[in-house]
């Protein structure tokens, strides 16, 4: 490859952090091998605060231009259904909070230490929908929550559609990812795959390898807006 090319191709550099291997592998089975000089493809472990540290650890050492938090997760019902793909317009953590016996949950941002929401670059979102929707991908962009324990149970789940009515999808690192971003100055994005539905835990009725397949199809078409 000549060096201008060279130059080019690797211009505009993008990190992309999974929580595990399968989806790690299922964003690089997406990305051809030109692709692959410009988006880096990294693990940053389950759960907001690993990924936090290990997203910070990145960029600190590189130079990215856009970070995206991507990997499958749970949809709520009956916004997002198992094989979907949802773009975050809002990273929320959703459990960052108090708990009170007169209010319930009660988030950072009203006992006012902090926010607990932080917002995507939304330049690109409304073209990466529409190019996921024309490779036959269902695509919706909704608020995705980050939290530090899955929920599984009917009761949980009431409790996050009271609060957060809009909410679409719920994953462990988005909110993570998004932090260290944001102490970096650099554009983050949140893609998530559905597996399953939010609400009691049924692994029989999880599709994790659809969700994967879906996230692999939904990598492959980054480069064409990103």
């Amino acid at each position: 490859m000549e060096a201008s090319r060279l130059d080019n191709t690797l211009s505009n550099r993008i990190l992309i952090m999974t929580a595990v291997e399968a989806e790690r592998e299922a964003v690089q089975r997406g990305l051809s091998d030109k692709d692959k000089l410009r988006y880096d493809v990294q693990l940053a472990g389950v759960g907001p605060a690993s990924a936090a540290a290990r997203t910070a650890l990145l960029l600190a050492r590189g130079s990215y231009d856009l970070v995206i938090s991507a990997g499958i997760g749970g949809g709520f019902e009956p916004h997002a259904a198992p094989g979907s793909i949802v773009l975050s317009n809002r990273i929320i953590a959703a459990d960052l909070g108090s708990g009170t016996p007169e209010h319930g949950f009660i988030s950072v941002d009203e006992l006012g230490f902090g926010s607990s929401v932080i917002l995507p670059d939304t330049t690109h979102l409304d073209r990466l929908a529409t190019v996921m929707r024309d490779a036959g991908l269902m695509v919706h962009t909704g608020p995705v929550l980050t939290v530090s324990t899955t929920t599984g149970s009917a009761e949980t789940t009431a409790a996050l559609i009271q609060r957060i009515p809009n909410a679409l999808a719920e994953g462990m690192e988005g909110f993570g990812v998004a932090e260290a971003a944001r102490l970096m100055d650099v554009p983050v994005l949140e893609i998530r795959a559905i597996s399953n539905k939010v609400g009691p835990r049924d692994r029989g009725s999880w599709r994790i390898p659809e969700a994967l397949q879906s996230l692999t199809l939904a990598s492959s078409l980054l480069p064409e807006v990103l």
